[in-house]
């Protein structure tokens, strides 16, 4: 995931707007919800969701993987693959890719996130419905949005809607709070069998970074609240003080200094984007090399702009997708820990 910056992906909020109208003639599978005419208040205002909603369209990250695996095939959605380009070029990760297959929908229009959101993109898509429930959208994008399709936006805070809450958000918007429901508990039910018997997690503090190997004089750990740490949360971990603080402060990451790697001693597990060369890069320097989880080879690559990497920024499909892997991934490093 690339075209969205790694450390605060809420910096999407500056995006200049586009101007959008509505275009006529589009053409594209039509999906039904079943939906029911609701409203539903979010941090941005309250949207009134009409009967019948057929055609659906997604901005942000994952909100197309709730409506498909809840049966409904989004017309339009954003790129997923932050100019990283999958196999076929839709800008989509495999387990959405499934997820339409399944449903044997036609490929959605993706809409270009490079320069903010594609309201002309989205416009001619000609949406019923914008769910939105895991994004960065401003005031200024929303209301921009609500002149093209009722757009549901995030409850709380911009990039920063716990995974269950993107689920029923969406779901809500759908007319499908139940189902919306037995997902999350079917996901969960999924997190505790694939760490049942998983010992090496108990007692242990982990969190998600941002490293360059090209640039160790400084490295970032994301808040608890970030989903990327949330979910080591939901798999067992404990989080480590500066995390913890960081989410106190109202940031989404701090910035650690090299000369303040000592900062980050109570971590006994570090995950990170990066390749295989991580672990050795932070061993071989005289400072990120004092930290004891590296000491430990206490340290999980997911890699970098690869399905891997988009997948744990957990979604309706992207856990069961990754899950076993990444359980796997995090128990050989806690196994290092001391």
């Amino acid at each position: 995931m690339r075209s969205r910056p790694l450390l605060a992906v809420s910096s999407l909020a500056a995006s200049a707007l586009l101007l959008a109208s509505c275009a006529s003639g589009a053409e594209g599978p039509e999906t039904s919800t079943g939906g029911s005419g609701i409203e539903i208040t979010h941090a941005l205002g309250t949207t009134e969701v009409p009967d019948g909603v057929e055609r659906v369209a997604t901005v942000g990250w994952g909100n197309q993987d709730v409506a498909l695996a809840l049966g409904v095939a989004p017309i339009g959605v954003d790129d997923q693959t932050w100019s990283m380009t999958s196999d076929d070029g839709l800008g989509l990760y495999d387990w959405s890719l499934d997820g339409y297959e399944e449903l044997g929908a036609d490929d959605p229009v993706i809409f270009d996130t490079t320069d903010g959101v594609d309201f002309t993109a989205i416009a001619d898509a000609q949406p019923d419905l914008i769910l939105a429930a895991y994004s960065g959208l401003t005031q200024e994008e929303y209301d921009t949005l609500t002149e093209i399709a009722p757009t549901v936006a995030y409850p709380d805070v911009p990039w920063y809607t716990p995974w269950r809450d993107v689920i029923r958000t969406d779901a809500e918007a759908l007319g499908q709070a139940e189902e919306g429901e037995q997902l999350v508990e079917d996901l969960d039910r999924q997190i505790a069998d694939a760490t049942s018997g998983v010992t090496s997690f108990e007692g242990k503090k982990a969190a998600f970074f941002y490293m360059s190997p090209a640039d160790l004089s400084t490295a970032s750990i994301y808040a608890t609240e970030d989903s990327r740490t949330a979910f080591l949360g939901d798999l067992g971990f404990d989080f480590p003080d500066l995390a913890a603080e960081t989410t106190e402060s109202g940031s989404f990451y701090a910035d650690i200094s090299a000369e303040n790697a000592d900062q980050i001693a109570d971590v006994d597990v570090i995950v990170a984007y990066g390749d295989d060369t991580l672990l050795d890069t932070l061993q071989s320097d005289p400072l990120w090399s004092t930290v004891p989880a590296v000491q430990n080879g206490a340290v999980v690559a997911v890699g970098s702009g690869d399905a891997f990497s988009g997948s744990v920024t957990p979604t309706a499909l992207s856990i069961p997708w990754m899950l076993d892997d990444y359980v796997s991934l995090l128990d050989d490093a806690a196994s290092k820990a001391e």
